[in-house]
């Protein structure tokens, strides 16, 4: 049986130059090819169809002609706020990060249990699109909304924004006091 040399699969991925001796039979299923004929378990063609990797086309980091006026679906995106939130004995704290955004453009409000915040992160420049060779930060409105799990007292809540995190601190309500009632007789 004469044999010739194939690039293995990871030296494919990898783009080196690992090479694997291969029959120059090759059984061809329905699957992917295999190396060998034999027969798979159901469990192993499962796994076999996992590892086939499909060639996809690239998609288009820029619209092919210019945005028309109005079809820019940035300025209807609202981006969501990632927040910590976590309770101590008397409070419930709600953290974020939220750097470059002033106390005035931020909004918080309660109603019942439920705390949104609002805001916005505005550019201070306007750069053109082809002067970007990154551009991952968000610029624009943002909101979170949480439901608190416990109950809050919504008329002493605090808000601080230091060095770009946002931090509320949300009073628990006071628990229900027993007292004992002593009931007299007439």
């Amino acid at each position: 049986m004469a044999k010739k040399e194939k690039t293995s699969f990871f030296g494919k991925i990898m783009g080196g130059n690992v090479t694997e001796e291969m029959p120059e039979k090759v059984a061809v299923s329905h699957i992917q090819e295999t190396e060998y004929e034999e027969e798979l378990t159901p469990e192993e063609e499962v796994e076999e169809q996992d590892m086939v990797v499909e060639a996809v086309e690239p998609v288009p980091t820029k619209p092919e002609q210019p945005a028309q006026q109005g079809d820019d679906w940035m300025a209807d995106y609202e981006g969501q706020l990632n927040i910590d939130m976590y309770q101590t004995k008397d409070n419930v704290i709600i953290k974020s990060t939220i750097a470059g955004v002033r106390p005035e453009d931020i909004d918080i409000t309660v109603a019942n249990d439920m705390v949104t915040v609002k805001g916005a992160r505005r550019k201070e420049e306007n750069v053109a699109e082809d002067d970007y060779f990154y551009q991952e930060c968000y610029w624009g409105g943002f909101s979170r909304s949480v439901i608190v799990p416990v109950d809050i007292d919504s008329e002493h809540i605090e808000a601080d924004l230091k060095d770009g995190i946002l931090t509320i601190i949300i009073p628990k309500a006071a628990k229900a006091k027993t007292k004992k009632v002593k009931v007299k007789g007439l």
